[in-house]
């Protein structure tokens, strides 16, 4: 994790699967305790997002609650498709790049 002020990075590449799930939402959950103004999970090495890696948001998501903003920069149709699909873009807002996603 990246402290960026109030705010906080983490920073994912490679697939989010079955197998590596569990320690991703682990990083989230981690993250989300330090209770920054708002989360940015960078996505932008990512080259495969499974239904296990949006549960991990999800989790993330709700831990948050009020206190932190969730954000997700995802640009790729690897990464923004599978949020699109399910509508998870509507409660994580995507962001094209980090910088975008920390000065919202």
């Amino acid at each position: 994790m990246e402290k960026h002020g109030r705010d906080a990075v983490v920073v994912v590449s490679g697939d989010i699967d079955m197998v590596t799930a569990p320690e991703f939402e682990k990083a989230l959950i981690a993250a989300v305790r330090e209770q920054p103004e708002a989360l940015v999970v960078d996505m932008t090495g990512v080259a495969f997002l499974g239904s296990a890696g949006l549960t991990a948001l999800v989790a993330a998501r709700q831990q948050a609650g009020e206190v932190t903003a969730l954000r997700v920069v995802a640009k790729s149709s690897a990464t923004a498709r599978p949020l699109q699909l399910t509508g998870l873009d509507q409660e994580i807002p995507l962001y094209p790049t980090r910088e975008e996603a920390l000065g919202a």
